[in-house]
């Protein structure tokens, strides 16, 4: 039904991400009121010419009884390997292996097509509701399996010892390895809202998720089964205003049973628990919004597995606080100015503590740390806005200072021909400005014409001396965009400028500039209540070798060449 982007103090409803934010679905598998439609649904086709892409996806909602309603929903995705304009490995990738004498022995290095970027996955739900005058309770179940590919590494078999470097001596060429998944989720929600008492309403939610991969290797082998079982149950309270703030408290309970099993399992088996109470609170005052939250939590970790020197890991557990406060300012109808203070902690993950071998996925050989401490970071935004009729412009500038900032440090060496990365933690500084203006220009022919203009810049460096740059940090964008719309029609075209990355860490490689262009055209065609929308879209115009900078497989993996698509989705 809708995608939020939640910042402040509102993320802290869902976790202690105040600095990064939540982006919150509403699937509408579980329906909260009544429509009056018996029967109402989208049906979706597309095609893409770039690895002969095939979605398709429907949804049907329903009202039985007057107090029930009913939901179906499912889709499915297939595609080939896709086509790139060029190399699978970047130039500067390349360029190492031909000056360390690991280049591809008279052969032709391999382009054009990127083995491994295949799929075919399929899924669906089911949801109902029962709704009443003062609330609902509703149950959905949805179910997700198919395989997809993974990126093929070179596997060195080791040959002998070089100074504490290993040989390659032999390559066994092999296919690509790929991962054939299953999910089962189940959600129950439930809401009862109150007319005279100080609560307004009581909400519950509960989370119950299945998840399975296994990992298979180029030769049709079985490699890992990761195992992922979790559940989540949250209970709200939203209150009248209490010292003048109109106030949300909760509770958030959740445990997660993850194993992995298998040769190149990188990753100990893990039992773990988090608990968390918040609260939420906004009140006005005329021109200023102003809104605060606090957020506790105790995350506690049993692991069952060794570290590198075969020693049973220990229990360990974090308690964190977070806490936000903003407000909103309207200057005038046209100016509005926000300010945002949030101070964060964070508590590191499975993954970050208890990792210790080869992650196929991202082709890195990843190496936790069991002695991390939690992460905790105070950050500053302003956003300005300005807007009028035909004009709008949002500014917005943020600063935030970490302490024991955890990210994955390479380390310059191999293992099982794998980069290895250690996790680690420092004090580190994030800065940056994201822009966006939009003009109308007027009406050409029988509708609306404008553009756009857009920029972001991200800066993060390392309280370190030497190299104080941190890996895997966005590129700068600009963007151009124009667009043409009437009651029928809509065309836009868009232009992106991605900016080369040089400010890298050690042994990361630079990443080139490119362009990135996309066209989009589509007809609406309105018959009763019913509407058929028909489209056509087209992305990486230009075909330029597009690799994203804060990918673990930027130089392995670029984007898809050109690809143009076409689709229609019906609405009744």
């Amino acid at each position: 039904n809708q995608i939020t982007i939640i910042k402040g103090a509102s993320s802290l409803l869902y976790g202690t991400g105040a600095i990064g934010g939540v982006v919150d679905i509403e699937t509408g598998r579980i329906s909260r009121e009544l429509t009056g439609d018996p029967i109402s649904g989208r049906v979706e086709l597309r095609a893409s010419d770039n690895g002969n892409g095939e979605n398709g996806a429907f949804r049907l909602d329903g009202e039985a009884g007057g107090a029930f309603a009913w939901h179906v929903d499912g889709f499915s995705k297939k595609a080939d390997a896709f086509d790139i304009p060029g190399f699978v490995e970047s130039s500067q990738l390349r360029a190492a292996e031909a000056a360390a004498g690991g280049g591809d022995d008279g052969e032709e290095a391999a382009r054009d097509v990127l083995d491994g970027s295949e799929l075919d996955i399929q899924g669906g739900a089911i949801g109902a509701s029962y709704i009443f005058d003062r609330g609902f309770v509703g149950v959905s179940v949805s179910k997700t399996e198919g395989q997809y590919g993974l990126l093929s590494g070179e596997e060195e078999e080791e040959g002998g010892d070089d100074g504490g470097a290993l040989v390659a001596v032999e390559e066994e060429e092999e296919g690509t390895g790929f991962i054939d998944l299953e999910q089962t989720r189940y959600d129950i929600e439930s809401e009862l809202r109150f007319e005279s008492s100080l609560v307004e309403k009581i909400n519950f939610r509960l989370g119950i998720n299945n998840y399975e991969h296994t990992e298979f290797e180029g030769d049709g082998g079985l490699g890992t089964v990761f195992e992922n079982d979790a559940w989540e149950g949250r209970f709200e309270v939203t209150t009248k205003p209490v010292l003048g703030f109109d106030s949300v408290f909760g509770v958030q309970l959740s445990q997660r049973d993850f194993s992995a099993v298998g040769e190149e399992a990188f990753v100990e088996p893990v039992d773990s628990d988090s608990q968390a109470i918040f609260w939420v609170g906004e009140r006005n005052f005329d021109a200023l919004d102003v809104e605060a939250g606090l957020r506790y939590e105790q995350n506690d970790y049993e692991p069952t597995g060794t570290d590198q020197n075969d020693n049973l890991f220990d229990d360990v557990d974090f308690s964190t606080v977070s806490a936000s406060v903003g407000g909103v300012y309207r200057l005038s109808d046209e100016v509005t100015l926000s300010g945002l203070l949030d101070y964060a902690e964070r508590a590191p993950t499975i993954e970050e503590l208890f990792s210790n071998g080869p992650h196929l996925a991202t082709q890195t050989f990843e190496i936790g740390d069991a002695n991390l401490n939690e992460e905790s970071a105070i950050g500053l935004t302003f956003t300005g806005q300005y807007k009028i009729s035909n004009f709008s412009l949002t500014a917005t500038l943020y600063l935030t200072e970490f302490d024991d900032f955890i990210f994955q440090a390479d380390t310059g060496n191999e293992q099982d021909g794998l980069r290895e990365l250690v996790y680690a933690q420092n004090d580190a500084t994030f800065a940056g400005i994201d822009f966006k203006a939009e003009l109308g220009l007027g009406r050409i022919g029988q509708g609306d014409f404008g553009m756009s203009l857009l920029f972001d810049i991200v800066q993060a460096e390392l309280d370190v001396t030497g190299n104080d740059n941190l890996p895997r940090i966005p590129a700068n964008r600009l963007g151009l965009g124009f667009n043409w719309a009437s009651d029928n029609w809509s065309a836009s075209v868009d232009y992106v400028r991605v900016t080369e990355q040089n400010d890298v860490a050690d042994f990361e490689f630079e990443t080139d500039a490119y362009n990135d262009v996309s066209v989009r055209v589509s007809r609406a065609i309105a018959f009763g209540e019913n509407e058929l929308n028909l489209f056509i879209q087209g992305r990486n115009i230009t075909d330029d070798e597009q690799r994203n900078s804060v990918s673990f497989v930027k130089d392995i993996a670029p984007a898809p060449g050109r690809t143009f698509e076409i689709g229609a989705r019906l609405s009744f």
